[in-house]
């Protein structure tokens, strides 16, 4: 062999060399190290509603930032507490807790550890600098709904309820209302509204907010009984017990989901669902991961909120909202964006 070739060779195994090297050197993802963690209310991280939207989000952060992800399930309020407590043992850098239901146990770890972040999805902070609490202008996204109800209804009445008559389910109920009747004030068409008063702050409830609850269907068969034709159950997945209140009741009605978009989510709904009001959950977790594990923002207590303006909330596109009513919805969302139009009178 020639100086040539031993030359060539050499060469050659240099930069095999050197890409060995270099492979195993490749720079880590900008968010490795962070660690983020996630409580999820009574149910599974596959409840196709709160808890899945926030794991949906943590899992986008995880597979983008290469965070660490940890988590754990409740399956009672027995372990919120615990569950809590694991998220500190384990390190987090942020502890998300999501609903309402974990706003007392996660106001109570937040205060005991001040040096750990914490995240309430629908909840509230006690003052606790370290607990940032997630929420939703959802009148805003459910006034939408309500005058997309009102317009697509033949029998011009629309019915709502609820899991329990809390704010973050009222006001859902009260934006559904006020846009109903906006269609109303508008058009000049009567529309009734079953379930839900905004004004005397009565209506009708599950009691709880266990899936599919067979209080909820008796409740969805009364109104529409009543002529409901467009139902919105504010109440995570009850959208099994609505359909077959519907199939039963032998009528051509359509449901609203909630929280997520149901059509893509649960796509043996599609002919049933008229729209979906959707709380971005995925969105706003997201959102928090980045700031501290690829920004390196300060974490702070101060509230996200999720409106029309910041994509937090809006309604789901479906084949049911016509040209017409689209272009309709938009002028209105431009108008809740500006300010013209209140969606809570």
């Amino acid at each position: 062999m020639n100086n040539v070739s031993r030359k060539a060779l050499a060469s050659v195994a240099l930069a095999a060399a050197s890409l060995l090297v270099l492979s195993g050197c490749a720079s880590p993802k900008p968010g490795a190290g962070y660690i983020e963690c996630g409580v999820s209310d009574e149910g599974s991280w596959t409840d196709k509603s709160f808890n899945e939207s926030v794991m949906d989000g943590l899992k986008k952060a995880k597979d983008e930032f290469g965070v660490d992800l940890k988590s754990a399930e409740s399956n009672s309020s027995e372990d919120f507490a615990p569950n809590l407590d694991s998220m500190v043992a384990g390190k987090c850098d942020v502890i998300i807790a999501v609903g309402f239901n974990l706003v007392d146990a996660v106001n109570t770890a937040a205060e005991a550890n001040p040096t750990f972040n914490f995240v309430t999805i629908d909840g509230w902070s006690n003052g606790a600098t370290n607990l940032k609490p997630v929420n939703y202008k959802m009148s805003q996204s459910s006034y939408l709904a309500g005058y997309a109800a009102a317009s697509y209804s033949t029998t011009k009445v629309v019915g709502v309820y609820g899991g329990m008559q809390i704010s973050a389910v009222t006001e859902f109920m009260d934006g559904f209302y006020y846009g109903a009747k906006a269609y109303e004030k508008e058009t000049g068409t009567p529309v009734t509204v079953v379930g839900w008063n905004p004004t005397t702050m009565t209506g009708d409830f599950i009691g709880g907010f266990t899936p599919n609850d067979p209080a909820g269907k008796t409740i969805a068969a009364g109104q529409i009984a009543q002529g409901a034709d467009v139902l919105l159950p504010v109440g995570g997945d009850q959208f099994g017990a609505l359909s077959e209140a519907i199939s039963e009741a032998g009528v051509n009605a359509k449901m609203i989901g909630v929280d997520k978009n149901w059509t893509v989510a649960n796509p043996e709904y599609k002919d049933l669902m008229l729209t979906s009001i959707e709380k971005r959950m995925t969105q706003a977790v997201y959102d928090i991961v980045k700031a501290g594990a690829v920004d390196k923002t300060a974490f702070t207590g101060e509230a996200y909120i999720g409106t029309l303006a910041n994509n937090g909330t809006d309604i789901s596109d479906t084949t049911f909202l016509d040209d017409a009513l689209k272009a309709k919805l938009a002028e209105i969302k431009a108008g809740i964006i500006d300010g013209s139009i209140d969606p809570l009178s």
